[in-house]
């Protein structure tokens, strides 16, 4: 199967959690037999922070500068496919829609990697680049990254007609176990972007844990932080942590801490890969509460969740051997149930019950 997707980014990891997924998902598709054709607005943003040597599974990369130039090419590429996907943050999505919607026998996917924050900005009156104002009713399917209530949100407010979940997930040939280093040596260690939505959680379960505990060492690795972060002595910095640096730290850490954004926290049902992939280089995770984790992993035994920083000091009191336990069955079951290779297959059963069902007609 040829499959042609229009997304934010795979080439680069800075600032953004759509690379890592990709890379994932398409290794696995390449491994299924499929073909990936990615396009990609070349922006100086991620220009400078590349760090894909080449499209993983086979597939290709199309960088592109200016969208009237590239039109001709995807149009091609689209009309050839066997399935055209537009995703969320896409910078040209509108247009890539128009094209999708309009050209050829491919199925028309959409995928949501960002659903509870493209909800929340819909319902501010907000536009976005990715989704016009008929919704995504001319689509055969829609895919979301979160379950739940989004999908009956994505079907009521937007008119999807045909929606499945398309989790986080991690391919294990990059996120593995690794030697500690000292460098990346913590009690607690935090991975990600700095998002203001998520510091009323990072300061309740990770700063203030740290002002409360100063003989232990906390670090945290991302990019965007800003001056005014409030920073204590005790919690140190690593400034943007590509993949391949990834299982060192968390091989490094005690225990690491997952927070959720807060419109996907309020939304449930929106594990983030970062969780998998934690899990799959066997550090100990400590989550913030959201609903549906549990469907993912189950706490007290696969995971430690806290909703205060008493339960967050706590967690990092745990003796060694407790979390690791605890480490070890996370493990085990993100292995089994969410890895890349799953999720593929997820993706592959989707778009084949797609392609055999009556195909959709948009509303007029």
């Amino acid at each position: 199967m040829k499959i042609v997707v229009f997304g934010l980014t795979i080439s680069s990891s800075w600032g953004n959690g759509h690379a890592t997924l990709w890379r994932g998902l398409c290794h696995a598709l390449g491994r299924l037999g499929h073909t990936v054709t990615f396009f990609e607005h070349d922006t100086p943003y991620y220009r400078m922070n590349r760090d894909l040597a080449e499209m993983p599974g086979g597939g290709e990369l199309v960088l592109y500068e200016d969208w009237d130039a590239v039109r001709a090419r995807a149009e091609r590429e689209v009309r050839e496919a066997d399935a055209a996907m537009v995703t969320s943050y896409c910078p040209h999505g509108l247009e890539a829609t128009g094209l999708v919607l309009g050209t050829g026998r491919a199925l028309r996917v959409f995928y949501d990697l960002d659903t509870p924050v493209t909800l929340e900005r819909l319902e501010r009156g907000e536009t976005t680049t990715y989704i016009g104002p008929n919704g995504l009713e001319g689509f055969d399917l829609v895919l979301s990254y979160t379950g739940g209530a989004a999908l009956d949100e994505l079907r009521s407010r937007l008119g999807a007609r045909r929606v499945i979940p398309l989790y986080g997930h991690v391919d294990p040939g990059v996120h593995r176990p690794a030697e500690a280093q000292a460098r990346f040596a913590a009690d607690l260690s935090y991975l990600g972007t700095y998002a203001a939505d998520r510091q009323e959680a990072l300061e309740a379960l990770f700063i203030e844990p740290a002002r409360l505990t100063p003989e232990r060492r906390f670090l945290i690795a991302g990019a965007q932080y800003p001056g005014g972060f409030p920073w204590t002595d005790n919690i140190y910095f690593v400034h943007h942590l590509p993949p391949a640096e990834h299982p060192a730290f968390y091989a490094s850490s005690r225990l690491t801490l997952n927070v959720t954004r807060r419109a996907m926290a309020r939304m449930g049902w929106c594990p983030s890969g970062r969780l998998f992939e934690a899990a799959a280089c066997g550090a100990p995770l400590l989550s913030d509460w959201f609903e549906g984790l549990d469907a993912f992993l189950e706490p007290g035994r696969e995971i430690i969740t806290a909703r205060t920083t008493e339960e967050a000091v706590n967690a990092v009191c745990l003796s060694d051997a407790e979390l690791r336990r605890m480490a070890l069955a996370a493990r085990e079951r993100v292995l089994a149930e969410h890895t890349s290779d799953a999720r593929a297959r997820t993706l592959e059963a989707a778009l084949d019950a797609a392609r055999a069902a009556p195909r959709l007609v948009a509303a007029s």
